[in-house]
């Protein structure tokens, strides 16, 4: 029993020895562990403010899509929606848009946003919430931009940690439809011949009558004026390009009452008619006679009493146009006694008289005389018909040596140079067209060719000069086209629109599509005179926007046949991107 005792407590014994050392190892590995988990712990606290990790694209989006190129630009509205949990509160994120394409990449405007325990100025977004932010950008617009790629960059840091974040994909290639606005198809300003083929001139000669009286006197009948008017017409009755008639107008003065005024007139008219028919006769002139009579003449009253210097004019003006009865008019002037005074002395004698016009028509040279001298003897034609004879032809080199020889004949008219560098800039001779617009404007600072210099601008890009050059031009017809393209180009569609008003050209309809008036589009291209490649093209895209496929693929084939490097252009139009599938598209642009 003894001895069995001895055993058990014995291995008793040993049992307990060995709990004891279970027990200080883990003793010993708790103090070991636990400051091992409290440093992990402490590790991992940061992702309690959230770690940055790759924004998805569902949180971003861009406006228009596609982009689209408005004025030369490429402009670009992005929001994004920074959700809760996401923007580490330590963290700095410059984000930067960038357009990039087949030949290199374009930098948009870069914004900085700033978790909320960074000390700093720029917008923080909270962690907990998250947070909605506007960008807005531009890119200069290049061709190559029509396929393309916008993405978003992140430059972003935890403290003075680089987080490396993927760029993110937000929209594919630019709509250019509006960079199809042409300067060079406008139509430049001429400088425009005043050639009339009838020019008519009045010649104006007076007879005077004492007051009351319609007796004609010697004295007024013997006067140089009324000689040299007798002359006139006879000459011209005798000149072959010449027609001549004669007027007769006999006239009261207002004072002394209608009824006595009517008879006095009619008085006047009878004898003065009968004196010229009879002066004429005697010089063999038969050329028909109109006579009429005023019995009280107001209005040569008022416009002498406008033009006088007396110093109450202003007063007898205004009973003038309070007063329409001409027995109140005429009975308010006499109560004014100290104007009527002068009125009777200074303007009522002016308007006893007779009125001789002789009505002159002078007939120009016709048009086949006009082309045959301008080829034959151009120092026959004065500068008016010279400058008329070009717009007779409608061959550009004819046209181009007639404005050269009116340059030699009239080198001090500016509109011969201008004409010049007109011709040269429908030839695409950029660089002489300039020149001989500066020379006209040398001579005369004029509009067509500030109009034209403007044009060149345009085509040059250079809208700032553009806009001073033909903002400043006025009275030419061709200055709406060109206000219309300067418009276009500075994305200004509305304007565009009114400025072409009714107008028939691709840059016209152009304006229209872009203010989305498909029809009135469609009208324009139809009636465009000189149809041209571009014209199709025009007529393709209002298909594309109406949904018409049939015309798209019809027209398209038009401009493709007649400017092949179209079918290039074509393919990579988002004009037409919902035809990539089409095979009849596919056919045409590959």
């Amino acid at each position: 029993m003894d001895s069995f005792k001895d055993i058990d407590y014995k291995d008793e014994d040993e049992e307990l020895r060995t709990n004891n050392n279970y027990q200080k190892s883990i003793t010993m590995n708790k103090k070991i562990l636990l400051p091992l988990l409290a440093f992990v712990a402490i590790l991992a606290l940061p992702s309690c403010s959230g770690k940055l990790k790759p924004l998805s694209a569902q949180y971003i989006k861009a406006d228009p899509q596609p982009l689209e190129a408005i004025g030369g630009e490429v402009p670009v509205t992005i929001s994004v929606t920074y959700p809760a949990k996401w923007f580490n509160k330590n963290a700095t994120v410059t984000v930067t848009p960038v357009l990039r394409y087949a030949t290199g990449e374009t930098w948009g405007t870069a914004y900085t946003y700033q978790g909320e325990k960074v000390k700093a100025n720029n917008t923080a977004i909270p962690y907990g919430t998250g947070g909605n932010v506007t960008m807005k950008s531009s890119f200069k617009y290049k061709p190559d931009m029509k396929k393309s790629e916008l993405y978003l960059t992140f430059d972003a840091k935890i403290k003075n940690k680089t987080v490396k974040l993927p760029d993110i994909k937000i929209a594919d290639g630019v709509l250019a439809t509006s960079e199809l606005a042409d300067a060079a198809t406008a139509n430049p300003a001429v400088g425009a011949d005043k050639f009339q083929r009838i020019i008519k001139e009045a010649h104006n000669a007076n007879i005077m009558f004492l007051i009351q009286q319609a007796e004609l006197r010697s004295k007024e009948l013997n006067k140089e004026e009324i000689k040299d008017w007798k002359d006139l017409v006879e000459n011209a009755d005798q000149t072959p390009n010449q027609n001549v008639s004669i007027e007769v107008s006999a006239y009261a003065s207002p004072d002394g009452g209608l009824k006595l005024n009517d008879a006095l007139a009619e008085r006047r008219e009878s004898t003065t008619t009968k004196y010229v028919e009879r002066e004429m006769k005697k010089r063999k002139v038969d050329v028909p006679v109109d006579a009429h009579y005023t019995a009280q003449d107001w209005d040569g009253f008022q416009e002498l009493v406008s033009k006088s210097n007396f110093q109450d004019k202003d007063l007898v003006l205004r009973v003038l146009s309070m007063y329409k009865d001409t027995e109140e008019r005429e009975r308010e002037i006499k109560n004014i006694s100290t104007v009527f005074s002068q009125l009777a002395e200074d303007i009522l004698p002016q308007l006893r008289r007779s009125r001789l016009t002789a009505n002159i028509e002078i007939i120009g040279k016709s048009d086949e005389e006009i082309t045959q001298l301008a080829q034959s003897n151009p120092s026959a034609l004065n500068v008016e018909e010279i400058l008329y004879a070009a717009t007779l032809t409608n061959n550009q080199t004819d046209k181009e040596a007639i404005y050269m020889k009116a340059s030699q004949l009239y080198p001090n008219d500016a509109r011969t140079w201008n004409n010049i560098g007109m011709q040269r800039f429908r030839a695409g001779d950029l660089a002489k067209a300039q020149e001989m617009f500066n020379k006209a404007n040398s001579i005369q600072n004029n509009s067509a060719s500030n109009i034209n210099l403007g044009l060149i601008a345009l085509i040059n890009g250079d809208t700032n000069k553009a806009q001073q050059l033909i903002g400043g031009a006025s009275d030419a017809p061709e200055l709406g086209e060109a206000l219309g393209i300067l418009y276009l180009q500075q994305g200004d569609y509305a304007k565009a629109v009114s400025s072409f008003g009714a107008a028939k050209t691709n840059n016209a309809a152009l304006a229209q599509i872009l203010t989305k008036d498909y029809s009135k589009a469609s009208q324009t291209l139809s009636a465009v005179t000189n149809a041209d490649a571009a014209t199709d093209y025009l007529k393709a895209v209002v298909a594309a926007r109406t949904n018409d496929t049939n015309g798209v693929i019809d027209n398209l084939k038009a401009a493709i046949a007649k400017k092949p490097a179209l079918a290039k252009e074509a393919a990579i139009d988002l004009e037409f991107a919902k035809y990539a599938t089409n095979s009849s598209f596919t056919g045409l642009v590959k």
